[in-house]
C-alpha cells in the first residue's frame, strides 16, 4: 500500500463500545473487546510479513483498518510521527528482523511492535524484548488478541496526545510526590485467606481509584491469584524479569493483565515452581518500584514464609498486613512472625493486623489474640460461605456479593487506605 502514510492512514479505532473501525466505514464480524480509553483512541496499524500467504491471512484476521508490508525496512520510509503499532509475522523472528527492528524503535518513539511467533521460548522471548518488541504472541492466534495486545501498546506511545496507560491522569513520567503506595500481604502459615485478601482489597481500590491499581503475585512458586480472578495471563514476572535491565513503565505495563470486571492490572506469578529461584529480591523491588511510577497502589501478595524475596518487599512497603486465622498454630506462628520483623527494625506503624474469620467459633476472641500478639487488630473479616463459593467461580467475593457481611469488611479494610470519599469510582469495563 503505497500511500500508508503519504495522506491519511487507516486508523483502528476502539470506540466507547470496545469495536474497531475505520475512517470510512465500521468493520465486520464480531467486535473486539478493548479496555476503557478515551473514546476517540487512535493508532495506525502496520502488519510486517514475508509470506504472501501468511500475510494475507493474518491481515484477514485483523480486518480493515491494517496495512500491509513484506519488511521492516519497506515501512520505515512510511513513518511521519503518527503513532504506530507494528504487527511482526513469524518470518519476523530471526536476529537480523529483530535488530531492525531495535533500531526502528530507538529512532521512531511514536512505533511500538508486537511479535506473532510460531512457537514461544525463554531464548526468543529475551531477544524479542530486548529489540523492544513490547508483547509476544503465538500461533494460532485469535483477532481479540492481536486487537487486544494493539490497544495496549498504543497506550504506551509516547507522541500520542491518548497514550495513557487506562484510568491515568498524568503522563507516565508523572510527579514523583505522587508515588503509589505498596501494601503488601503477608501470613506466617499458609491457608490463613491470605491471597483472597490480597485479592478483593487490590479489586476495591482499582474500583476507587482514578488511576491503575496492580496486584502483583510474588508466590513465586504456588501463587493463586491468576485463578481466583478467573485470568490467562499472557505474561508473568519472568518476562518482567527477562528484561530487568531495559524494564521501564511502558514495557511493564505491556506485560499486566487486566481484570475486566473491576478495571485491577495483574502481574501474574510464574507458571512452573521451577522459575522461582531465577527471581532475586532484588529484581522484585526493582519491578514494584516500577510500577508505582504509574500506579495509585499496588497490591503485593506473598508466599507464607520468609525469604529474601519477601523481607525486600516488606522493607519497600508502606503498609504490611500481616493475616491470621483465628486458631493457635496461626497465632502462634504469627507471634514469631512479629518478633522477626521486629529483630529487623520493621516500622511497627507499617504494621496492620487483619483477623480472617474473624466470627468462627474457635474458643479465641479478638481481644485475646490482640493480648497475645501486643497488636490491636486492623481489620476483622468474618467467615461466610460466599467465600469459598466466590473464589470457586473465579470471582472476587466483592463483586460475586456486594451486600454480605464479608464484603462489608473488605470496604473497611479499603478504607484504610482509600476512603470512598477521597477516591473517585471508576466506571465498570
Amino acid at each position: 500500500m503505497s500511500s500508508f502514510f503519504a495522506e491519511e492512514p487507516d486508523w483502528y479505532r476502539a470506540e466507547a463500545h470496545g469495536q474497531s473501525s475505520t475512517a470510512t466505514e465500521p468493520p465486520r464480524g464480531p467486535s473486539l473487546a478493548a479496555p476503557a480509553a478515551p473514546p476517540a483512541l487512535r493508532v495506525a496499524v502496520a502488519l510486517i510479513e514475508r509470506d504472501p500467504n501468511l500475510r494475507d491471512c493474518l491481515a484477514g484476521l485483523i480486518g480493515q483498518g491494517v496495512s500491509v508490508f513484506s519488511s521492516i525496512e519497506e515501512l520505515a520510509p512510511r513513518l511521519n510521527g503518527t503513532p504506530v503499532v507494528a504487527i511482526l509475522g513469524p518470518s519476523c523472528i530471526h536476529d537480523g528482523d529483530l535488530a531492525s527492528v531495535d533500531r526502528l524503535i530507538q529512532q521512531r518513539n511514536e512505533v511500538g511492535a508486537i511479535l506473532i511467533a510460531p512457537e514461544l521460548s525463554t531464548a526468543l522471548l529475551r531477544s524479542a524484548l530486548r529489540a523492544g518488541v513490547k508483547d509476544v504472541l503465538t500461533l494460532p492466534v485469535t483477532a481479540e488478541q492481536i486487537f487486544e495486545a494493539v490497544e495496549r501498546i498504543a497506550n504506551t506511545l509516547k507522541s500520542s496526545p491518548a497514550a495513557q496507560f487506562p484510568g491515568q491522569t498524568k503522563p507516565d513520567d508523572s510527579d514523583p510526590g505522587e508515588i503509589g503506595k505498596v501494601i503488601t500481604a503477608f501470613s506466617t502459615k499458609g491457608g490463613a485467606g491470605k491471597s483472597v485478601i490480597a485479592a478483593n482489597l487490590a479489586v476495591l481500590l482499582a474500583m476507587r481509584s482514578d488511576r491503575p491499581v496492580c496486584l502483583v503475585d510474588a508466590d513465586l512458586q504456588f501463587g493463586d491469584v491468576s485463578v481466583m480472578l478467573k485470568l490467562a495471563p499472557q505474561h508473568t514476572i519472568v518476562d518482567a524479569v527477562a528484561s530487568i535491565d531495559r524494564l521501564d513503565t511502558s514495557l511493564l505495563q505491556s506485560l499486566l493483565t487486566l481484570h475486566p470486571a473491576s478495571g485491577l492490572y495483574v502481574l501474574a506469578a510464574p507458571l512452573e515452581p521451577a522459575f522461582a529461584d531465577q527471581i532475586g529480591a532484588a529484581e522484585m523491588v526493582k519491578i514494584i518500584e516500577v510500577l508505582r511510577r504509574f500506579c495509585s497502589h499496588v497490591v503485593v501478595d506473598t508466599p507464607a514464609y520468609f525469604n529474601d524475596v519477601v523481607l525486600g518487599l516488606i522493607e519497600v512497603s508502606d503498609n504490611v498486613l500481616l493475616v491470621a486465622g483465628m486458631d493457635v498454630p496461626n497465632i502462634k506462628n504469627l507471634k514469631i512472625g512479629l518478633q522477626t520483623l521486629r529483630l529487623l527494625n520493621t516500622p511497627k506503624e507499617k504494621l496492620r493486623l487483619v483477623l480472617n474469620r474473624a466470627n468462627s467459633k474457635a474458643r479465641l476472641d479478638v481481644s485475646e489474640v490482640e493480648r497475645t500478639l501486643q497488636v490491636n487488630a486492623d481489620a476483622l473479616i468474618p467467615s461466610d460461605v460466599v467465600v469459598p463459593q466466590a473464589v470457586n467461580k473465579g470471582v472476587p467475593v466483592v463483586l460475586a456479593s456486594p451486600r454480605s457481611t464479608v464484603t462489608k469488611a473488605f470496604e473497611a479494610l479499603a478504607d484504610l487506605f482509600l476512603p470512598v470519599e477521597a477516591g473517585k469510582r471508576r466506571r465498570r469495563r
